[in-house]
């Protein structure tokens, strides 16, 4: 009795606090996810980056040896001007002839910067460019983010929308499973136009990008990570990159373009009625009638849809009422001088008037 008591509270308590203990679990995978993907970064990156430090402490050392007269410090002082210069897009090699503010680079900085990619390849060297970029940023950002959300949405009406209702009239398909196979499709075509195929074009313009890392940079700037180790443009020759305005003007409207192409696919997969159920599991109570309220709204679209489509039918093949003269017709015939009536619902019901 007593262990039938305590199990049906515990049932009780799990179905009062369902969407708290889902909420809970989430919170709880979010960070298992975060610490797995620390300890394999780790894991992997840790052996490379000892192995680098050790081999340019062993140039250090042969370079301090077959330079007696250059000292410690006054190296170690060199190359600690140079690193941070670097950091801020600025070189002191021979070859390195491309400036970092000119205005189609200053045009990509402010698209990576908008677009919270952020490549951190050029920086704001004075106070008062970086006064200037807080507010430009904070006043570009929501616009930005608002500019998106309108393309996406008259998009996905082109996209998404109107394909759906098409093919579920055509096919009368569910729009659920309809939907999962579109957004697939659109995903997958996102992917060969924004990623593969771009990722062959970077491997033949940029000598030093192999295949991986040409899909790596694709990857990680049109999920707006933007890490900057990979920066395209960034080479220091003219012979391979003779135009290198035009390039980067290119590079940054592919990447407006693709982040468009990358949130319609995302938006696509959130509006499928899948996810919508699946987002209930984590909502609290009002939401979750709100959003239960949502999906009771489009299963009654799908059903009147689907009505319709049967109301469709039957309006072609309408049924048949004689007309005035076809019963005229059929009274002189029978001999009968049964009066005319009107076709009425009721008489249709088999009813009298």
């Amino acid at each position: 009795m007593v262990r039938g008591c305590t199990r049906g509270a515990c049932l009780r308590f799990i179905d009062r606090h369902q969407s708290a203990l889902n909420f809970g679990l989430l919170v709880v995978a979010y960070i298992l996810y975060l610490v797995i993907g620390a300890g394999i970064f780790s894991a992997i990156e840790l052996p490379y980056e000892d192995a680098l430090r050790q081999e340019l402490k062993a140039d250090l050392r042969d370079f301090l040896r077959n330079n007696s007269c250059v000292s410690d410090a006054r190296l170690e002082e060199l190359l600690s001007r140079a690193l941070e210069a670097s950091n801020y897009g600025v070189s002191i090699l021979d070859n390195d002839t491309q400036r970092s503010w000119d205005f189609v680079s200053s045009l990509f900085f402010t698209s990576t910067v908008l677009t919270t990619t952020g490549y951190g390849h050029s920086v704001p060297l004075s106070d008062g460019g970086k006064a200037f970029c807080i507010f430009y940023s904070l006043l570009g950002i929501p616009v930005t983010l608002f500019f998106l959300s309108a393309v996406v949405q008259r998009i996905m009406s082109v996209v998404t929308r109107r394909p759906l209702s098409y093919f579920h009239r055509r096919w009368a398909m569910s729009k659920s499973h309809l939907g999962v196979i579109h957004a697939a499709f659109l995903a997958f075509i996102t992917t060969l136009i924004f990623v593969i195929i771009p990722a062959w074009i970077f491997v033949a313009l940029e000598k030093d990008w192999n295949f991986l890392e040409a899909l790596y940079f694709c990857f990680i700037s049109l999920t707006t990570i933007g890490l900057g180790d990979y920066v395209p443009g960034e080479t220091h020759s003219k012979e391979s990159n003779p135009h290198p305005h035009l390039y980067r003007l290119a590079i940054t409207v592919y990447l407006l373009l693709g982040l468009v192409c990358v949130l319609v696919v995302l938006e696509t997969c959130w509006e499928l009625p899948q996810m919508k159920r699946f987002r209930q599991r984590f909502y609290e109570e009002k939401h979750r009638e709100l959003d239960s309220e949502t999906t009771n709204i489009i299963d009654r679209d799908q059903l009147s849809d689907q009505l319709a489509d049967t109301a469709d039918h039957v309006i072609d093949h309408p049924a048949t009422i004689p007309s005035v003269s076809e019963q005229a017709a059929s009274i002189r015939q029978n001999g009968k001088s049964a009066p005319y009536t009107l076709a009425s619902g009721s008489a249709l019901n088999g009813k009298p008037r």
